[in-house]
């Protein structure tokens, strides 16, 4: 799952970051309200946290974007305001929930788990497709209740088609998914292709299956029957 922390103060969002790094993240940052706006609107990401008071501007302004071109995305205030005003403004532009600073961090692990579960997977704390099981905080995925090994990366890719499925995913929000910025610099999407296939071999492999389509010169679509 790809985050954004939006967080002007240096020592903070490099301990959110090393920390949500830890526990399976794919973080990016911005600083400042006019970068974050630049970000939101360049890539997709699966839950971005703001906070409020930036140097260039509210954080408000940053929810308002966010749920105008992409309302499935997550958003977690994080904000040294704890006034009922603030978060009722907040709260009222879209955002999933509230988390005044200072905070300890497992509780906004906690948080950010909460609102993935709601805006990805209508909820549940598992998804079930077809005979697959996937539980998304553990990172496990399960076939007949027989456990399917994947890298971290292959577990990323598997989330975000699941998240996805019977839609065709470029190549390009594929690559700028799991890699984030860095994707940018590739000359091709070779990369995609080596993560897929392996993918595609591992559940081949144990479920007898092939789950993916290939839609020529778009790129990929995880077909399945969601149950």
């Amino acid at each position: 799952m790809k985050l954004l922390v939006v967080e002007d103060e240096d020592g903070l969002r490099e301990t959110i970051v090393s920390f949500l790094e830890e526990v399976g993240y794919q973080c990016e940052q911005a600083i400042r309200l006019g970068m974050a706006l630049n970000k939101v609107n360049d890539y997709e990401y699966d839950c971005v946290l703001v906070d409020i008071g930036l140097p260039d501007g509210s954080g408000l302004q940053l929810i308002r974007e966010i749920k105008k071109i992409a309302p499935t995305t997550g958003v977690l205030v994080i904000s040294a305001r704890n006034s009922l005003d603030d978060k009722i403004t907040g709260l009222e532009l879209g955002a999933d929930d509230y988390l005044a600073k200072p905070f300890h961090l497992a509780e906004l692990n906690a948080r950010i788990k909460s609102i993935l579960r709601r805006v990805k997977y209508d909820g549940k704390i598992e998804v079930n497709i077809e005979r697959l099981r996937i539980l998304p905080e553990s990172r496990q995925l399960f076939f007949n209740d027989e456990p399917i090994v994947l890298t971290k990366k292959e577990f990323d890719l598997l989330a975000f088609f699941a998240a996805n499925a019977n839609r065709v995913l470029t190549k390009e929000s594929i690559a700028e998914h799991l890699w984030g910025d860095f994707a940018d610099a590739a000359d091709t999407f070779d990369f995609v292709y080596s993560q897929i296939k392996n993918l595609r071999r591992k559940l081949l492999e144990k479920t007898g299956i092939d789950y993916f389509k290939n839609v020529y010169g778009i790129g990929y679509m995880f077909q399945v029957d969601k149950k």
